[in-house]
Order: structure tokens, then C-alpha cells, then sequence
């Protein structure tokens, strides 16, 4: 009796044969082109039926059938496409002819706005909403929008707290597959991603694509506020706070805030008494190596960081990006009660106090407050009599760097400052603010016993002594004493017969 054979190789030789004929010709012409014919066997040799299973709980078989479909769903049921590469199998050829282009670097469809191609369909039409702008999947909980249902399903875990992917060699929970991935290679110590400029090598492909616009110079990312453009999208954030003021990190010991996360880490270490890294030339500690390396220039005179425009050279990065603020006119630091702009976060901070009246800095000897650190240094001068800053050119010594330059001006004859009213000129900023209240005819120092007003506050000091009766000013050769330190000068003459 003839009749069609059953038997279970028979069925999986049938099922092979189908699977192969069924393989696209534009995988077989890919493949073959790599490797010739040798390749499309290769490829086929690697088809496998397993006829053995029964029905599974796969994504592939939850869709419910109709009664016509049931029959064709169990057929498929009972045998799956497993793939010689990798061993996964699948339930249906078309998912396994999917499955096949990851082995053989196929990308068969094409995108017809850039020329991007993808092994699966799913993921070309996911690209195109990029050039759309299309974000179907909007988050019920703050109305976010995504191009992906995956991203969204990954976004609403920001809302739930959920973290389902655990590491298995330190329980750290992630809410994402890909972190877990990425956060394994920490482990293994792998770094699959390399460039192709330096060879590099980087642990996630992200990473790699920030790297790749340091060859490049690429700058994709730019501020709507001030146009300025950066290589990473993290950065634009960080600089958009410039602007907003905003400052979202904050230190949950003194309640200091800070635009950047790893500004608050470094502050953290503050707080604690531990510093691991000392100077070995002047034993002063740091709790960060990166600070100790920065502080070692001062030592070795080292100032590796250089400025393209003026070839002004700085010991560390930070100075260098302040300073290329005077090239570029820059001051992204702005205050919120004059709308003075500022190059500096610092000077922003020190400006705010006049408003404010805030004094932090306080003499331990005399108990005089200060807005910044910096006056009450020069004010303990006063104490101590110390003069660091020595004139190269009379030997004249001052408790400023800032007055010392000043000074130089006599030497040099330089006057930059300018009146811009009668074009007088002055070596110093303070010479010509006192000067342009003379075109102004204000007098801002009042006083307060007789309402006599000074243009300057040392006229209104020296004032003042009429009626305190104080004369500070002595004579070391004869004990007398003056108010105001012109008449002691006058004085002096007797004694020198200048």
C-alpha cells in the first residue's frame, strides 16, 4: 500500500526544505557575495527542525486564533526553526529569517530619507518617526511622548521605581536590560566598543559615538538661550542651568546646591575627614587624587593647558575655560536683582551680597566683616603689616596683588581706563568712578552728624574725625598727632627740612 510517509525524519527533511527555499534571495545573493557559494551552504547547514516540542508560551502563540487558524497554529506548534549560530528558536520561518540577518550583517530594508538600513522591518519604521517627528506612546503620568512603546514601557519604571534587572555578582538593580549589560562590563572588564581613530575602547556604544566628535569636532547639540554648541547632550543640560539658575543637586548634609553632579560629590568630600592623597613636597592633603595632581603644578611650574588664541598657558582646565571667556566676551552668569553679567559663578555669589548686606568673612582680631574672602586677607595685612607684593622696579612693597599692579601703571605710564564724557584717563577702575561723579554731581557718602556729602568714602572717613576728635596719625619723632594723614606728611618737613 502506497501513501505518504509520516515518519518523524521524513517530516523534519520536508520542513528543511521548506525553510530553505523559503530563505529570501536577497539574503542568499548577500550571503554568497561575502564568502561566494561556500557561504550560502554555510548559511543553510545551520537550519535545524525541532519537531520534538509541543506548544509553548512564547509571544509568538498568546495571540488568540480563530477555529480556522487552530489547526495551521498547532502545526507550527509542534516544531521550531532553531538556529546552528546561536541556538535560538523560533516558531515561525519569518521570525527565523529575521533572526538569521544578525549572522549574516544582512540589512535588507533601507530607509529612503538617509540611506539608514535595518534587519527588521519594525526597527525602519521606529526610525522614520525620527524624520516625521511622530511620538505615539505618551506617558499617562506627565504626558511624556515616545517613539517607541519599549522606551515608554522603560520610562513609566522612572514613575514606579521598578528596577527588574538584577547583577548577579553585586545585586545592583537597574530598570533597564542594556544598563545591566553595560553595568556587567564593569565586571568582566570587557570593552566591545572600539574607535577606529585611536582604538579606544569603550564599554558602551553611546560612549563610543561621544568619543568618535572629539576626531570630528561635531557639535550637534546647541542652547536656544545663547547658541553655544556642544558634543554631548549631557553638557547642554548642565549649561542650560547657566541660564535657568537652576541648581538641582544638592548636599543632604549643609544644603549646599550645585548645578553638576560631580560637583556635589566633590563637595561631599568635604564633609568628611579623610583625605587619601598627600603632597609629597608640602605635605598638604586632598580627598580627591585629581585635586592633588592639579595642586602638584604649583610645585613643578607645570601649566599644561593652553589657550589657542593668546597661547596664555594655566595649570588646570578650569582656569583655561574661565579665561577663554575674555576672548569671547562670555558672562553666562547673571544677576537676578540688576542683571549684572558675570564671567564667574564666584563673582556672581560675591556681587549677590550687596544686595543682600551678607558679610561671611570676619578679623578675628578686630571682629570687621567682609563680603569676600579675599578683603578680609588683605584687611589682616593691616594686622600683621605684612606686604607680599614688591614692586620690580622702586621696591615698593603692598598687601595687594591688585594694588601692585596699579602701581606698575606709574612705571609703564599705561592709563586704561577712560572717561568717556571729557576722555580723561586713569590707570585704575576706582580712579575713574570717583571721577565720573564729578560729571554726575553725585555725592554718595553722607554724613551722618551734619549731612556734609563726600564723592569718596575716605574724605567722608577723614571728615569724620572733626567730630570724633580722633587723630590717628603720629608723628614718630615727636609724638604729635594728626587727623588726616596729608597734615602729618606736611609735619614730617620740619623734621627733614624737605
Amino acid at each position: 500500500m502506497t501513501g505518504a510517509c509520516n515518519c518523524q525524519s521524513c517530516m523534519n527533511e520536508k520542513t528543511n526544505e521548506d525553510l530553505q527555499h523559503s530563505l529570501s534571495e536577497d539574503s542568499r545573493r548577500l550571503v554568497q557575495t561575502s564568502d561566494n557559494r561556500t557561504q550560502s551552504v554555510y548559511l543553510s547547514g545551520h537550519v535545524r527542525v525541532d519537531a520534538s516540542n509541543q506548544l509553548d508560551t512564547d509571544d509568538d502563540c498568546k495571540p488568540s486564533y480563530s477555529a480556522c487558524d487552530a489547526e495551521m497554529h498547532a502545526k507550527h506548534s509542534r516544531r521550531r526553526y532553531v538556529c546552528g549560530f546561536c541556538d535560538r528558536s523560533y516558531a515561525f520561518p519569518s521570525k527565523f529569517k529575521t533572526h538569521m540577518h544578525i549572522h549574516t550583517g544582512e540589512k535588507p530594508f533601507g530607509c529612503k530619507v538617509c540611506d539608514k538600513k535595518f534587519t527588521e522591518s519594525s526597527n525602519l519604521r521606529a526610525h522614520m518617526r525620527t524624520h516625521t517627528g511622530e511620538k505615539p506612546f505618551g506617558c499617562k503620568v506627565c504626558d511624556k511622548k515616545f517613539t517607541e512603546s519599549s522606551n515608554l514601557r522603560a520610562h513609566m519604571r522612572t514613575h514606579t521605581g521598578e528596577k527588574p534587572f538584577s547583577c548577579e555578582v553585586c545585586d545592583k538593580k537597574f530598570r533597564q536590560s542594556f544598563d545591566l549589560r553595560a553595568h556587567t562590563r564593569i565586571h568582566t572588564g570587557d570593552k566591545p566598543f572600539s574607535c577606529d581613530v585611536c582604538d579606544k575602547k569603550f564599554a558602551r556604544a553611546p560612549a563610543l559615538r561621544e568619543h568618535t566628535r572629539i576626531h570630528t569636532g561635531d557639535k550637534p547639540f546647541s542652547c536656544d538661550v545663547c547658541d553655544k554648541k556642544f558634543s554631548h547632550s549631557s553638557t547642554l543640560r548642565t549649561h542650560v542651568y547657566i541660564h535657568t539658575g537652576k541648581e538641582p543637586f544638592q548636599c543632604d548634609i549643609c544644603g549646599k546646591k550645585f548645578r553638576k553632579l560631580a560637583n556635589l560629590k566633590c563637595h561631599m568630600s568635604t564633609h568628611s575627614a579623610e583625605k587619601h592623597f598627600s603632597c609629597n613636597d608640602c605635605d598638604k592633603k586632598f580627598t580627591l587624587f585629581s585635586s592633588l595632581q592639579t595642586h602638584m603644578h604649583t610645585h613643578t611650574g607645570e601649566k599644561p593647558f593652553s589657550c589657542k588664541v593668546c597661547d596664555k598657558r594655566f595649570a588646570d582646565p578650569s582656569a583655561l575655560r574661565v579665561h577663554m571667556r575674555t576672548h569671547t566676551g562670555e558672562r553666562p552668569f547673571c544677576c537676578k536683582v540688576c542683571d549684572m553679567k558675570f564671567t564667574v559663578s564666584s563673582s556672581l555669589k560675591t556681587h549677590t551680597r550687596i544686595h543682600t548686606g551678607e558679610k561671611p568673612f570676619s578679623c578675628k582680631v578686630c571682629d570687621k566683616k567682609f563680603a569676600q574672602s579675599s578683603e578680609l586677607t588683605a584687611h589682616t595685612r593691616i594686622h600683621t603689616g605684612e606686604r607680599p607684593f614688591s614692586c620690580k622696579v622702586c621696591d615698593k612693597r603692598f598687601a595687594q596683588s591688585s594694588t601692585l599692579r596699579d602701581h606698575m601703571r606709574i612705571h609703564t605710564g599705561e592709563r586704561p581706563y577712560c572717561c568717556t564724557d571729557c576722555d580723561k584717563r586713569f590707570t585704575d577702575r576706582s580712579g575713574l568712578r570717583v571721577h565720573m561723579l564729578i560729571h554726575t554731581g553725585e555725592r554718595p557718602f553722607g554724613c551722618k552728624v551734619c549731612d556734609m556729602k563726600f564723592t569718596v568714602s575716605s574724605n567722608l572717613k577723614t571728615h569724620m574725625l572733626t567730630h570724633t576728635g580722633e587723630r590717628p596719625f603720629s608723628c614718630e619723632d615727636c609724638d604729635k598727632k594728626f587727623s588726616i594723614p596729608s597734615a602729618l606728611r606736611t609735619h614730617r618737613r620740619i623734621h627733614t627740612g624737605e
